[in-house]
């Protein structure tokens, strides 16, 4: 067996690896990427440009932060994480494996601008072909995806929400597949959602997603980086950016998906005594998702067909950017809450 073919096979069964593993795995990987940018800054750096490159890197590398938290990523990882931990897998890298994909864009765009293509500036420019394309191309997947998951996570909710009456009122005992999606919903959508059978096939959906250039992260940093080539920035140093921005995503992209893994296993591990948090985070997420994928896809139609309504004109310029903060907040709430004890709690410990 060659080295190739060895590493082939233990990515495909990298699922059968221990929790612990994949973790240091997963984090390794973005450890890497951060050491890669700090070596490339280091190496590319003479000793009179030192502030400017490095000023250029954190700002690269504080935009991939605050990208990481746009209510799109967040919804898309937490949608998928729940499915996944609902067919009993431990999806350590969603997070990881969107966050590559939707870099490995802006990296493509980055090195594209070094090198001086300049269909970079035809892509991202407001109006253009190229930029209308790829925006539709993105916001199609994204919308679509997005309403898919939000469905399906939607039906677990419902059945979680009845599953929760039947309790309080002295039911059946509780399993964990009474928390699964059913009903019509999941079997119509269990199809098309099986080709997202793994947390690596996250990665192609992140890919998708990043397509559009509609943030102004993005187009920010590359701009960032037109401007460094155009002021002397050595080669390495610029290879720097994309890449900074790209590890400080993964990293709270991989952080995200790991809680929100914790999160769902806690609550089907022990259903009876966190039947009401399932359900709440649940909800919650479907809903952000549903959310998203209303908005996203209002846009795609006012762009793609040119309408001229308030109601898709209005979706079309809604910015989610800052919103994604609300959400991790609210998610946190509800943890915060079902790990105090209280009467409600010990009803359903006792239910």
């Amino acid at each position: 067996m060659t080295a190739l073919s060895y590493f082939g096979v233990l990515y495909r069964d990298r699922e059968t690896l221990p929790l612990r593993t994949r973790l240091l795995s997963t984090f390794g990987a973005v450890a890497a990427l951060h050491a890669a940018a700090v070596l490339l800054l280091l190496s590319g750096t003479a000793p009179g440009s030192q502030p400017l490159a490095l000023g250029l890197v954190l700002t690269a590398y504080l935009a991939g932060i605050k990208h990481s938290y746009d209510w799109d990523h967040l919804a898309a990882i937490d949608n998928s994480t729940r499915k996944f931990v609902a067919q009993r897998q431990d999806p350590v890298s969603v997070g990881f494996a969107f966050s590559l994909g939707h870099s490995s864009v802006v990296i493509l765009a980055g090195f594209l601008v070094i090198a001086g293509a300049g269909v970079m500036g035809e892509l991202v420019r407001e109006g253009s072909a190229g930029s209308l394309v790829l925006g539709l191309i993105g916001s199609g997947v994204s919308g679509l995806f997005l309403l898919a998951m939000g469905l399906f996570n939607g039906s677990a909710f419902v059945r979680a929400a009845r599953v929760l009456r039947r309790s309080r009122s002295g039911g059946e005992p509780i399993a964990p597949k009474d928390l699964e999606a059913q009903g019509f919903v999941a079997r119509l959508l269990a199809r098309p959602l099986s080709r997202v059978s793994r947390p690596r096939h996250i990665y192609v959906i992140g890919f998708l997603f990043g397509l559009g250039f509609d943030t102004a992260t993005t187009i920010g940093l590359l701009m960032m980086t037109t401007a460094a080539s155009l002021a002397g920035v050595s080669l390495l140093a610029l290879i720097a950016l994309p890449l900074a921005f790209t590890a400080a995503m993964t990293l709270c992209d991989s952080l995200n998906g790991v809680a929100m893994m914790r999160l769902y296993r806690s609550a089907l591990d022990e259903p009876r005594r966190k039947l009401g948090f399932n359900a709440a985070v649940t909800g919650i997420s479907a809903l952000s998702a549903l959310f998203i994928a209303v908005i996203t896809l209002g846009g795609l139609l006012n762009a793609a067909f040119g309408l001229g309504d308030p109601l898709t004109s209005w979706l079309g310029s809604v910015d989610l950017g800052e919103a994604g903060l609300l959400l991790v907040a609210l998610l946190l709430a509800v943890w915060a809450a079902a790990s105090l004890p209280g009467r409600g709690g010990r009803k359903a410990g006792h239910s």
